[in-house]
């Protein structure tokens, strides 16, 4: 186990790093969620999108490192964005991505932009249009395209021309994109589509990025992946060619579980960290953004948020203190069991008093969960917010 307490000057190289860190949290994780059984709701859960970015404000409160919100469109559809913008501004927040949705509408059963009717495609492209128009009033610079596309059953469609439809429909959608816009495309291996899914994999979604063009960078979710699937070895691969563009970080169990980042496999979220760092993408410069993507079905919402930011900064700090000059050596030796250690030292190491010191400094509470439940946020909500509708999935 590493004592950085003996280390001052990786303590400082850690500390620094971590400085500059920033997650991004997503509007929908604010709403109301649940599973295809259920949809618990909770008191003050926010009622439109001016309510989820205050929500989302106060977990930047605690952490300080989640300075923006990614927006999901028509979830968090206004009338004016600029007034939206101002309103995250005068929070302390920036709108991040904007996600589009072709999903929801009775016209996409059959897809969006694989979809065999070119009046179906026509449309998907046409949301993504205005998602850009969106982008330009908020000031957001990523478009992020995840699809539901697929297939349920064999010889329901053809499977090669779905790829070209897509091909097309991106091209248009990424020639609409300004100079400094990027498409961020996401992938999953099934669900909702369980014979065939259009981009169930890394492999398909970089093909149609290089397809595109510079711009266009590969989203990796913590929970698309099948069972057993080394997910880090992913992220070596697409930052070795400069494609991975974002996360979205969350756990798994079984499949597409959402769980709060961390909390099924926290050596996994260290493991993909120690890439990350290894690598030198923890630097924004690098164009990799950190983004949380979760359902918080049963627990509260700011808190499950405010959690996973803490798991993220926990495995990022170990990953940071890997011994990466023994470890090289270790390698190069074939010391098989040394180069493990390397890393487990920095794994087993209790990083909770280094975060805590760094947050004391950044005048931030040491323990953000309790600084939260000590605010009474939670309570004024849940008196305030009584009337209208309250913001779900889908909503």
């Amino acid at each position: 186990m590493v004592d950085v307490n003996t280390r001052p000057a990786v303590r400082d190289d850690v500390v620094r790093a971590l400085r500059h860190q920033t997650i991004e949290v997503p509007s929908w994780a604010f709403g109301n969620s649940g599973t295809r059984f259920k949809v618990f709701a909770q008191p003050g859960v926010p009622r439109d999108p001016y309510e989820k970015i205050a929500d989302a404000a106060q977990v930047h409160r605690y952490t300080g490192v989640t300075p923006r919100v990614s927006l999901h469109i028509p979830w968090d559809l206004v009338d004016d964005f600029a007034e939206l913008r101002r309103h995250a501004e005068d929070l302390g927040v920036s709108l991040g991505a904007v996600n589009s949705n072709v999903f929801q509408d009775d016209e996409y059963m059959l897809g969006s932009l694989c979809n065999p009717d070119p009046r179906v495609r026509r449309k998907a492209v046409d949301h993504h249009l205005q998602c850009i128009e969106i982008m330009r009033a908020t000031g957001s610079t990523d478009l992020k395209i995840w699809l539901a596309d697929g297939l349920n059953y064999p010889g329901q469609d053809d499977l090669r021309a779905r790829q070209d439809r897509l091909a097309e429909g991106l091209a248009e959608i990424y020639a609409a994109l300004d100079p400094e816009h990027r498409l961020i495309l996401e992938y999953k291996f099934f669900e909702p589509a369980f014979y065939a899914t259009d981009i169930p994999d890394w492999g398909t979604s970089l093909l149609h990025c290089m397809a595109l063009g510079d711009r266009a960078k590969v989203v990796l979710d913590t929970g698309h992946h099948a069972p057993g699937t080394n997910i880090e070895f992913i992220v070596a691969q697409l930052l070795r060619v400069g494609r991975l563009g974002a996360f979205d970080f969350n756990s798994r169990f079984y499949a597409d579980d959402d769980l709060m980042a961390g909390a099924a496999d926290p050596f996994q979220l260290f493991r993909i960290m120690n890439e990350i760092v290894g690598a030198g993408a923890l630097d924004a410069a690098s164009g990799v953004n950190f983004m949380l993507d979760q359902c918080h079905n049963i627990e509260p919402k700011i808190p499950g948020q405010i959690r996973s930011v803490m798991n993220v900064q926990e495995a990022t700090a170990k990953a940071l203190l890997v011994d990466r000059e023994a470890l090289g050596a270790a390698q190069q030796a074939g010391d098989v069991l040394g180069a493990n250690a390397a890393l487990m030292d920095a794994y087993n190491t209790d990083v909770r008093g280094l975060l805590a010191a760094l947050r004391d400094e950044q005048e931030l509470d040491p323990d953000p969960m309790a600084a939260y439940a000590a605010s009474g946020y939670a309570e004024k909500i849940a008196a305030e917010r009584v009337g209208g509708s309250q913001a779900g999935w889908g909503a």
